[in-house]
């Protein structure tokens, strides 16, 4: 049975890794409750808003991620993914611009919102909350660099 967090998000969703199913990595889970508390928290505040504003469904394709996940996968090593304040996020409907553009337009109050190769939208919940926007852009080193959005 699902775990509601808010009317359109449950916490399984948020925990939802093909990479940890695929590595047998049953610690992605059952996080610790402060990655619950953060989840819960980044649900209520951005992506339920976000949704109730565009009232369309959102896909998250990655929310918290385990040490060995966002290791594996190559994700950063102070990702707020691992903290579960983030989430990765589309709109079937939008384009991953729209939808970027949407939030950053919206009065919604996230840390970091980073349009990702033009793939998906990061959106994030944390401490500080600073409202920064990003673009990822991969660079021709395979390195990806962060440009102001």
């Amino acid at each position: 049975m699902a775990t509601q967090i808010t009317p359109h998000f449950t916490m399984e969703e948020m925990l939802t890794s093909q990479t940890a199913i695929r590595f047998r990595y049953s610690e992605q889970f059952t996080p610790p409750n402060n990655v619950k508390q953060s989840l819960t928290a980044l649900c209520q505040h951005v992506l339920e808003p976000i949704r109730v504003a565009l009232a369309k469904p959102i896909r998250v394709s990655s929310g918290y991620r385990c040490l060995r996940v966002n290791t594996k996968i190559g994700g950063a090593r102070n990702s707020q993914h691992i903290d579960g304040e983030a989430a990765d996020i589309q709109v079937l409907s939008m384009t991953v611009e729209e939808l970027y553009q949407f939030i950053k337009a919206g009065n919604f109050p996230y840390d970091q919102l980073i349009q990702e190769f033009d793939s998906w939208v990061h959106v994030s919940f944390g401490p500080r909350n600073r409202r920064q926007s990003l673009r990822a852009v991969k660079l021709g080193n395979g390195h990806t660099k962060y440009l102001p959005g």
